[in-house]
């Protein structure tokens, strides 16, 4: 997503490096319940997303990187993939976008599949861990 003056993106919640969602509401036009709330029921629905070569959801792998809500409540997605080569690319990013456009009140969804920085397990959060046996 391009900051313009008709579509500023004003919040970035960095969802693998779970933030502070009122750190990313500084100076955004949409109010810190509403933000909260969107945060929260796009993590829910991530963690609907699963891998399907690996038993744990996206959220908990660490492959969404960064989420950016617009005061439109557009959503703009950076994600990768636990390998570059993965035969169901297409898929998920289409898996992801529609868990984004399933939350109530997100307007337009755009997903940006990356590979910098390469994913890695220690991205994984202890929950994906756990499900993994990696302990």
């Amino acid at each position: 997503m391009e900051n313009n003056v008709d579509n500023k993106v004003r919040d970035t919640i960095d969802l693998s490096a779970q933030t502070e969602t009122s750190e990313a509401a500084e100076g955004s036009g949409l109010p810190q319940e509403e933000l909260d709330r969107l945060t929260e029921e796009l993590i829910a629905a991530f963690k609907d997303v699963y891998d399907p070569e690996i038993p744990v959801d996206i959220y908990e792998l660490g492959l969404i990187y960064k989420v950016d809500v617009s005061d439109d409540r557009d959503v703009g997605v950076d994600m990768t993939l636990t390998a570059p080569g993965c035969p169901v690319a297409e898929d998920m990013v289409m898996w992801v976008e529609n868990a984004a456009r399933s939350v109530q009140g997100v307007r337009d969804v755009k997903v940006n599949l990356i590979f910098e920085p390469p994913w890695d397990p220690s991205r994984m959060s202890d929950v994906a861990r756990l499900e993994l046996n990696m302990f």
